[in-house]
């Protein structure tokens, strides 16, 4: 299983922003994917952004112009900057790694733990 970190969650009123961050930990190499997924309420676990190391990042179409996917490699970290925080993107946010080679050889994926995200006034 991966070591994931997540941050940066909280409450937050419509029209305004936060940023989440998520490091994966331990003798990585390489990442393929990293990336955020959401899930509000009695609804299904959504892909919110995907972000492949050489790729161009994928959104769904609810967030694209508000929110931004970037990665930093070296320190195997994800964000993602939210703006213009909506109350429909009241959720748990979950960081996930995809394909991530460890220096023993070895291939894992995996989910960070999550962390609530809340816009309300």
């Amino acid at each position: 299983q991966v070591q994931l970190v997540e941050s940066g969650g909280g409450l937050v009123q419509p029209g305004g922003s936060l940023t989440l961050s998520c490091a994966a930990s331990g003798s990585i190499f390489s990442i393929y994917a990293m990336g955020w997924y959401r899930q509000a309420p009695g609804k299904q676990r959504e892909l919110v952004a995907r972000n492949t190391r050489a790729g161009r990042p994928v959104y769904v179409e609810s967030v694209k112009g508000r929110f931004t996917i970037s990665r930093d490699n070296a320190k195997n970290t994800v964000y993602l900057q939210m703006n213009s925080l909506k109350p429909e993107d009241t959720a748990v946010y979950y960081c996930h790694a995809d394909n991530v080679l460890y220096q023993d050889g070895s291939y894992r994926s995996g989910w960070g733990q999550g962390m609530q995200v809340t816009v309300s006034s």
